[in-house]
């Protein structure tokens, strides 16, 4: 099973990344994107065996307290069999 960890700052930080990012694209005259939020991507590759919920408790774990700044990162995830 795969877990795919997708970290991006909260709505309330400015994401200077992001923000330079949608300028040049406006620039370049690039159409219909109003915004731009830069984040991080991890696969982890899990234990078989794992049960469903015990992955998902796993990963949400990982995810809150080693991927993540909680202060200014949120996350989602999703499992892949």
């Amino acid at each position: 099973m795969k877990a795919h960890v997708y970290v991006t700052l909260k709505r309330t930080v400015l994401d200077a990344q992001g923000k330079t990012v949608a300028d040049a694209l406006r620039r370049m005259e690039y159409k219909g994107v109003d915004d731009v939020r830069q984040g991080k991507y991890f696969l982890l590759t899990l234990a078989s065996g794992l049960e469903t919920a015990a992955a998902e408790s796993e990963v949400e774990r990982i995810a809150r307290e080693v991927l993540t700044n909680p202060v200014i990162e949120d996350f989602n995830f999703h499992l892949e069999n």
